[in-house]
């Protein structure tokens, strides 16, 4: 086999730090840690975002995550899920390294609605406090290219738009605006909420995302190691055609055997 057409095993960089996985899940949702562990795994997960808000990491008298899902094993992505003003996105982020050491963090700065989009004015303002502070952020925010450069500009190490509201299952909803985004950004742009099922990765990986991260398509699904495993191919097969260069669309047929010289 040509080594052109063999799977690709590529990798990708955020922040200086290379990864092979390019799906990353969440730690909400799930019955218990356990179940969480074996769905990080049968993702083939290398990085796992932590709610610091949600998930205890310190209390030893109840169920603790480091228990399952081994720091040693995957790389833990701080976020500030839950935060609605800058100020305790930046107290939270502060908290988390001096807990963990982390400096390689995930930004989220919600309008508190029923729809949980990102406050965008917000995030803009806590992000710039972040890199002040010699934080690396990766940021979550709507599928705006205005303001997703805005981001980029501000010093953001990765652009995550939501592909619809947070765990609402509803897949991309606006191709357009995510396509502009990952054609004018050069850092990595990864899809972030609103997935919710693997044919919605295969798109994000299709148009050229970097990555895609998720927590409750799986988390919820009737089956989450089975939907794990799902995802870990749809975003495999989505990166590997996205390499490969897809066919032009045509108004008319194009018959695959020639017309000319029949029988």
């Amino acid at each position: 086999m040509d080594g052109a057409t063999q799977p690709t095993d590529e990798t990708w960089t955020v922040a200086g730090r290379t990864f092979r996985s390019r799906l990353i899940v969440g730690t909400g949702k799930y019955k218990d840690y356990a179940q969480n562990a074996a769905a990080a795994e049968a993702a083939g997960a290398e990085i796992v975002t932590v709610a610091l808000r949600r998930v205890n990491l310190s209390d030893p008298s109840q169920p603790m995550l480091v228990d399952h899902v081994k720091p040693d094993r995957f790389t833990f992505l701080p976020n500030t899920a839950g935060c609605f003003t800058g100020e305790d996105a930046v107290r939270t982020l502060r908290l988390a390294r001096e807990a963990g050491g982390w400096d390689l963090v995930k930004l989220e700065v919600l309008s508190n609605t029923p729809h949980l989009l990102p406050d965008m004015e917000e995030t803009l303002r806590a992000l710039k406090m972040l890199i002040a502070e010699g934080f690396q952020v990766m940021v979550y925010c709507s599928d705006d290219p205005v303001y997703a450069k805005k981001l980029e500009d501000a010093g953001a190490a990765a652009i995550m738009p939501a592909a619809a509201p947070i765990g609402s299952g509803r897949g991309i909803q606006n191709l357009l605006n995510l396509g502009l985004i990952i054609e004018q950004t050069k850092v990595p742009v990864l899809v972030d909420a609103g997935v919710g099922t693997a044919s919605d990765a295969v798109v994000a990986m299709e148009l050229g995302c970097e990555a895609v991260l998720m927590n409750t398509a799986i988390a919820e699904a009737k089956d989450p190691i089975r939907m794990a495993r799902a995802m870990k191919h749809a975003v495999i097969a989505g990166r590997e055609a996205y390499l490969a260069g897809r066919m032009g669309k045509r108004m008319y047929a194009d018959p695959s055997s020639p017309l000319n010289g029949l029988i």
